[in-house]
């Protein structure tokens, strides 16, 4: 089920990466969407 989560997030969510988003100058939404990225990634991976 995450997996599938993850290569959602993959193709809906924004990629602050690429955009070099500096984390102390992120929106509350922001950090949210970064924590849901990590909680499925990390969840998808084991």
């Amino acid at each position: 089920m995450f997996k599938l989560l993850a290569k959602l997030n993959k193709w809906l969510l924004p990629n602050y990466t690429k955009e070099q988003l500096d984390l102390t100058k992120a929106t509350k939404l922001q950090k949210a969407i970064i924590a849901w990225k990590y909680y499925v990634t990390s969840r998808a991976i084991d």
